[in-house]
Formats: structure tokens, sequence, C-alpha cells
């Protein structure tokens, strides 16, 4: 899944302002960025169709909500960057690796507790 500019700074906005119809995102963006209502529009319905927002009726307007996390997309996309080039899992690991050089000391003290909860996680489902 790609996601272009616009459609991320939607997302942006809707993780902090949830829920909003397209008359509410094009007022803020058209004070940020410009843009048409209609674009607003389309790329609301882009972001629905691949299920990374859901709506609800409110008059004769769509209420938009995000229906995944930051963090949970941002572990799709990974995802779905290293599927296209990964041949084996020891590259995923290597890739996190270089990419965990870049950390201060905090992150990879925060980086060892989640992976600490993992284990935990997957100790608990292999005893079931």
């Amino acid at each position: 899944m790609q996601l272009g500019e616009l459609e991320k700074q939607v997302l942006e906005y809707l993780w902090k302002t949830q829920p909003a119809d397209a008359k509410q995102v094009h007022s803020y963006f058209e004070k940020n960025r410009g843009g048409s209502l209609n674009t607003i529009q389309s790329t609301l319905e882009r972001l629905f169709k691949k299920e990374l927002l859901g709506r609800v009726k409110n008059g004769h307007a769509y209420q938009y909500y995000p229906k995944v996390s930051r963090h949970d997309l941002i572990g799709q996309l990974i995802k779905n960057v290293t599927n296209d080039f990964v041949e084996d899992e020891n590259s995923v690991i290597a890739a996190f690796s270089s990419i965990s050089s870049d950390l201060d000391e905090k992150q990879l003290d925060k980086l060892e507790a989640m992976i600490a909860q993992q284990r935990q996680k997957l100790q608990k489902t292999a005893e079931k």
C-alpha cells in the first residue's frame, strides 16, 4: 500500500481531531495548504477504500475517523516494504539493526521493553 502526501496529512489530522467531515477537513487544509473540497472528498474516499478510515453518516455528510492507529499503519507500511525486498527473516532483523543505530539510549530502552512485551505475548500464546 502506498500513500500520497495529502493522504498522510489527512490521516495525521484525523488522528488528532477525529471524527470530521469533508468540510471540516477541507477548512483545516484550506488555511494550511490550499486545495479544493473535491480534492479532500476524493482523498477521504481513497483512504476509506484502503480501509484506513471508517465513516458514519451524519445528516447529509459522512464523519470520517481512522480505523488504524499511527503505530499500526507504520507497521503495515514497513511490512509491505520488507516483503518486497526480503528473502529471509534475517534480512528484516538486519534492517532493524541498521535503523537502531540512529536511536538514543532512551529509545533503545523503549525498544527493549517492547521486545520483552512481545516475548511475553508469544510465551502466553505457546502455553495455551
